[in-house]
């Protein structure tokens, strides 16, 4: 996610000693430990609750998303938080944070939808109410900076997050088909295929390659790659021993990726995975950004260069991030990657 200084965004989490200890399921700040607190299915007519953890949102912005929940079948709910502006926020931290808990609290209720990522979900993690979320487990969605909620919620709730789309994002047939196969009529050994995005054929964004062939399995972890890494050295850090990782990203040079995976590389986490998905890494290549060099490596280069050392499976290209085809795949949900005829299976259900 293209920000000037993503790593300063952190600088405004507590510290440890002053971190609200009454929120977490445990105390020392260790992560749960209990079987994954799943949420209950959507079904029609369902309450989804609208909310903007991030940067701020236009009124049309939420009357589309609303539009959207309606044509899923359910009914579109919102606070008068969601449309106050503080800078580029939608609203100050705390009122932000106020409306997560308000709906995970509320019982009328029945999932979140957050309408769109953009910047801001890092400075409210530590003021959620991560005890309220563990006793009234949701379907969370969204994806790109909402990666910071996922994460933490994840974490400390042991709540799994569904990275899909947010409110304005467009939900194609290939998205509205896998939403739903998720989150209401769940199967155990669900299978997501490969499929290129109609359009694209000329596009190397798209391109869908393997960098190292093989078969993991592992519970779903990842996100936005900018945010993985800003989560690095907090309490909000993520874990990726044995798990299958998914990463997606959008308008960085390559040069960006490379230092953000280099980073990744040497705190020592990617070493820990079972195997990699990567999405579509969208307006990262060299003809997709202006380089200002001829010199720079492709995208392609870079992640063969980072990661092929690393001897796990791993797939460039699997439809999710900041397109239109998007894969639901969610947070803490055993799955497996075949690199051999490139598809995701989900190896339990996400939701009751």
């Amino acid at each position: 996610m293209k920000r000037r200084n993503f790593i300063k965004s952190i600088v405004s989490l507590s510290a440890i000693s002053v971190f609200p200890f009454s929120n977490i399921l445990c105390m020392n700040n260790q992560e749960v430990t209990t079987n994954l607190n799943k949420p209950k299915r959507l079904k029609k007519g369902d309450t989804i609750g609208l909310i903007a953890p991030g940067s701020f949102i236009r009124i049309d912005q939420l009357e589309r998303a609303k539009q959207k929940v309606e044509s899923l079948g359910y009914k579109a709910y919102n606070t008068k938080n969601i449309l106050k502006k503080t800078g580029y926020f939608s609203a100050n931290d705390k009122l932000r944070a106020d409306d997560i808990n308000h709906m995970f609290a509320n019982n009328k209720v029945d999932g979140i939808l957050c309408v769109r990522g953009g910047y801001g979900c890092n400075r409210i993690l530590d003021i959620l109410d991560y005890a309220l979320i563990s006793k009234n487990p949701k379907i969370l969605m969204g994806y790109s900076d909402i990666t910071s909620l996922f994460q933490a919620i994840y974490r400390y709730s042991n709540v799994p997050g569904f990275h899909v789309a947010v409110g304005i994002s467009s939900f194609n047939n290939y998205t509205r088909k896998h939403l739903k196969a998720v989150v209401s009529n769940p199967s155990d050994n669900y299978v997501i295929e490969y499929e290129k995005e109609k359009g694209k054929a000329s596009d190397s964004d798209y391109n869908s390659y393997i960098i190292n062939n093989g078969i993991a399995q592992g519970e779903l972890i990842g996100g936005n790659l900018s945010l993985m890494v800003s989560l690095i050295g907090t309490q909000f850090d993520i874990d990726y021993t044995g798990k299958l990782i998914f990463i997606e990203e959008i308008e960085e040079y390559p040069y960006k990726i490379d230092r953000m995976l280099t980073q990744l590389l040497m705190s020592g986490k990617l070493q820990k995975a079972a195997g990699i998905i990567l999405g579509v890494f969208r307006k990262c290549d060299i003809d997709g950004v202006d380089t200002k060099t001829e010199d720079s490596f492709s995208l392609k280069e870079i992640l063969i260069d980072r990661l092929s050392n690393l001897n796990i499976p791993i797939m460039y290209g699997f439809p999710f991030g900041h397109v239109k085809n998007k894969a639901t795949l969610p947070v803490g949900i055993k799955a497996k990657l075949n690199t051999y005829n490139k598809t995701i299976t989900l190896l339990e259900k996400a939701v009751l």
